[in-house]
């Protein structure tokens, strides 16, 4: 089970106050019906927790606020969690039995570790976000001897930072950057206002709001051109194996929710949705953050294993059991080729 001590503690208290509902609701009804493959009303209860505070998560948001997933007889919850540490734990455990998360230290660590979860699908294959920076850094090379934030080390933003270093020539031990631990994109993008750090890498609709304060954006990371898995679908594959079904409906659901948020008729829509996901004060502050989000999917949710691979590299090493994987180790796609052969990606 969750526990609500897991759940970030970085969020304005109005936030915090909103992780602990879904917490509270999700301990009641696991008494009531059990988790995933429990049914209420005649819907089947699924968990899906995320640790990423970005709209690279906005096909969840728009999912569930457009019922989506009832479309597909999911009655979905959706908890966001402090860390993808905590979201894999609750994941091998069975509190939750879907994960959107990224090709992280943590994710392949725990793949290499014995954890039967995999990558299902995936919806973001490329870095995203924008690497916000104080004024005075003009290039990449002004970041020696500077201070960078991330999430967590070996986690989804210190991936993307690593990678994007990597990509400019630069190594955090030998150009003295240091890589600190600070929270999620609201609280580094609370950091850099702060003068606590120099830079960190944030969703749009954060940099956005930082570029109005006067930081600067040093690099747009999609255009980098570095592939990568920003944004899968995990689940275990045990439960793979025994809900099937559902697997597909939550599949069926995602693409669905890549469609709407794709159809420009619907774009005030899904920008109140990223607005009351990401805490915004206004839905016209989530316009950046939509004019991205909407690019970031293809409707063909296959994993990529290029990008996963470019996560691997990052650690051969300095960790032996992540080395010695093979992508068939972390990927199991049967059921998107499935959904592929039967046409849904057309």
């Amino acid at each position: 089970m969750l526990k609500s001590n897991e759940f970030v503690s970085g969020l304005p208290k109005r936030s915090r106050r909103m992780q602990w509902l879904p917490a509270l609701f999700l301990s009641f009804f696991a008494l009531l019906f059990g988790l995933g493959g429990g049914t209420a009303f005649g819907l089947t209860k699924v968990v899906i927790t995320f640790a990423s505070f970005s709209e690279r998560e906005g096909v969840l948001f728009v999912a569930k606020d457009q019922n989506i997933f009832r479309k597909y007889d999911l009655d979905a919850e959706i908890i966001y969690v402090a860390t993808g540490s905590v979201a894999l734990s609750a994941l091998s455990r069975g509190s939750s039995q879907f994960n959107t998360g990224s090709a992280s230290g943590a994710t392949l660590g725990a793949i290499a570790g014995g954890s039967d979860v995999a990558f299902i699908a995936g919806l973001v294959n490329k870095l995203t976000g924008a690497l916000v920076v104080s004024p005075q850094i003009k290039t990449p090379s002004d970041l020696k001897n500077k201070r960078l934030a991330v999430t967590s080390i070996g986690g989804g933003t210190w991936v993307f930072t690593m990678l994007a270093l990597q990509h400019w020539g630069l190594d955090p031990k030998r150009d003295n950057i240091a890589i600190r631990v600070v929270g999620n994109d609201a609280v580094r993008a609370q950091a850099l206002a702060s003068g606590a750090i120099d830079g960190a890498a944030v969703g749009y609709a954060f940099a956005a709001s930082l570029r109005q304060q006067g930081y600067r954006i040093l690099a747009d990371l999609s255009e980098l051109g570095v592939p990568y898995q920003s944004t899968a679908l995990l689940a275990r594959r045990s439960f793979v194996n025994q809900s099937p079904d559902v697997v597909e409906k939550m599949l069926r659901a995602l693409v669905d929710a890549i469609v709407f948020i794709q159809t420009p008729a619907n774009r005030e829509t899904v920008m109140k949705s990223l607005a009351k996901a990401l805490h915004l004060q206004r839905a016209e502050d989530a316009a950046e953050g939509y004019e991205r989000m909407k690019t970031y999917y293809d409707k063909r949710i296959i994993p990529s294993a290029e990008g996963i691979r470019n996560t691997m590299r990052l650690f051969e090493n300095t960790n032996e059991k992540i080395r010695q994987l093979k992508i068939e180790d972390v990927i199991d796609d049967r059921i998107v080729r499935k959904l592929e052969k039967e046409g849904l990606f057309q």
